[in-house]
């Protein structure tokens, strides 16, 4: 029997309807968004069975040109939707193709600028943008089209806090008013209060389908959903009925009666939960030590006088906006960018006078787009070409960390066939194949289900215990507060705060500086203890 991506599914989408789609890596989730444009059978392939109508257009039918002005998707590797010089062109380019009167073309780039506020990047290549940036750039070139029917793959996944909170208004704003707008996204919290239906894949089927707080009411173990923070700690606690998505409900709902009354034991647990700190020897010699380093672009100043160290055993996370210099900053820790001023010690190297690749044996790297370290024609020999060039080979550990992320099936396979999130799996096992003492995982769990995140906090935590150490850069400030004790945030090429997750959230001077908004949790605590 053939194995089918999705199976018996039924799925109709209204007019201005505002739906969720979540479900594990493998789901169906992407799948469903190609059939839904055409892409699939058309352009990758497969045997469809059934109908797929957008609009009222068969996608069978019809070529994907045809649904050009129907339906827009914006993939979750916006690079690969990028090809103009400047982003005016790409914003331009469909309606070019349309076929559109200038005076149209030009009403509606006006239009999505001011609605995306792009017009600072008119002029600038898209290619060196921040993500964030560029999935406004690709998000304004689809709306700007009028589809019926607006998907949006991982949305939220490389956005900061701040740039989340202006994808959210802006897909409240249209909804209702504008496309259909279906989100398939991973972080629901980032925008499961706001759709109007929550529709769950499992394994290729359709499982559940219904307003969000009816179906996170239901037993959803084994889905591999990244719940809530809020609606995981309500059915941790057994709390039953309708789970809060915000806070403000929690609250309500903990002071509503007794079957929720709180207690003390709860609050004290609560407070208590994160990353536990880390114990640092008084003997132990910095991993990293930067020292007033500046870096500029070609007039461009990027980083500013930054300053930090990391130590053995020690998990730190870099926050800020996007843009705000986080990847140029740690592109000096292996060498790939050397300081215009100041100094950078790694494992008591100078990184101005060592070459890269002797960092590389000891400095694992794993990038925010896969896609720019992939290379080999199989996942197996993209894992294994580092540390057989290095000398560092260790076969056991080698498929240990193929069982760890799960690759055994995929080990032959090309890793430019393969989801977004598998390839991001693929690049972590090559980050950590030659064993190294300095472990830097950017944007790790963009894209990732709820098993993966499990697995790569256990791996971290595994990490530290045996001495390494490991550096996130992230804006998923729920994964920082469990795995990073440490969080540094990074602002106008300036650290502007260093503390624990706790008392960088309290200083509200620092979030703001850098873009950053509360975890639920800790805003749980803040409002129980202002009950107190």
């Amino acid at each position: 029997m053939e194995d089918w991506a999705l199976s018996e599914v039924n799925l109709t989408v209204a007019e201005g309807e505002y739906l969720l789609i979540a479900g594990a890596s493998g789901s169906g989730k992407s799948t469903f968004c190609r059939l839904a444009t055409g892409l699939a059978p058309h352009f990758h392939g497969g045997d469809l069975k059934g109908r797929v109508l957008v609009d009222g257009l068969d996608t069978r039918e019809v070529p994907v040109s045809r649904l050009f002005g129907q339906v827009g998707l914006v993939f979750q590797n916006t690079d690969a939707q990028l090809f103009n010089r400047t982003v005016e062109e790409e914003l331009v380019f469909g309606l070019e193709g349309l076929g559109l009167e200038p005076a149209e073309i030009e009403k509606r780039l006006q239009w999505v600028s001011g609605l995306l506020k792009l017009g600072p990047l008119l002029e600038r290549p898209p290619h060196q943008l921040s993500g964030g940036e560029k999935q406004r750039v690709v998000l304004g070139a689809i709306l700007a089209l009028r589809p019926r029917l607006l998907l949006l793959d991982e949305p939220f996944a490389h956005l900061d806090p701040e740039g989340s909170e202006g994808l959210r208004s802006l897909l409240k704003t249209l909804r209702g008013k504008g496309p259909a707008v279906v989100v398939v996204e991973h972080r629901l919290q980032d925008v499961v209060a706001d759709v109007d239906r929550l529709v769950l894949f499992h394994q290729g089927r359709l499982t559940a389908d219904g307003p969000p707080r009816q179906v996170l009411e239901q037993e959803l173990t084994g889905y591999g959903l990244n719940l809530p923070a809020l609606v995981g700690l309500f059915r941790a606690w057994g709390l039953d009925g309708p789970p809060p998505l915000t806070p403000l409900e929690a609250i309500q709902l903990l002071a509503s009666g007794p079957p929720r009354r709180f207690s003390q034991t709860k609050r004290t647990k609560l407070r208590e939960a994160g990353s536990p700190p880390s114990a640092r020897n008084s003997n132990d010699i910095p991993v990293v030590e930067i020292q007033d380093l500046w870096f500029s672009f070609p007039g461009q100043p990027v980083l500013k006088g930054v300053d930090f160290s990391l130590w053995p055993g020690e998990c730190a996370a870099i926050l800020g906006r996007n843009g705000s210099g986080k990847t140029t900053l740690i592109k000096h820790l292996n060498g790939l960018l050397k300081p215009s001023r100041g100094r950078i010690m790694v494992l008591g190297r100078d990184t101005r006078v060592t070459k890269t690749h002797e960092l590389a044996r000891r400095v694992g790297f794993a990038w925010q787009n896969p896609n720019d370290q992939l290379f080999q024609t199989s996942v197996r020999e993209e894992v294994l070409i580092g540390p057989r060039i290095l000398k560092a080979y260790d076969p056991p550990w080698c498929e240990r960390l193929f069982e760890r992320f799960g690759l055994g099936p995929l080990l032959d396979r090309s890793p430019f066939r393969m989801s977004e999130g598998e390839k991001k799996r693929v690049s972590f096992a090559t980050a950590l194949a030659v064993q190294p003492e300095l472990v830097i995982l950017d944007e790790p769990t963009a894209g990732q289900d709820e098993p993966f995140r499990r697995e790569l906090g256990g791996l971290i935590r595994e990490l530290r215990e045996e001495g390494k150490t490991v550096l996130l850069v992230t804006h998923d400030l729920e994964f920082a507060e469990e795995q990073a004790p440490r969080w540094l945030v990074l602002a106008g090429g300036r650290i502007i705060a260093d503390g624990s997750p706790e008392a960088i959230m309290a200083d509200r001077q620092a979030m703001a500086a850098g873009g950053l908004r509360p975890t639920q949790r800790f805003e749980l605590v803040q409002l129980l203890g202002n009950l107190a």
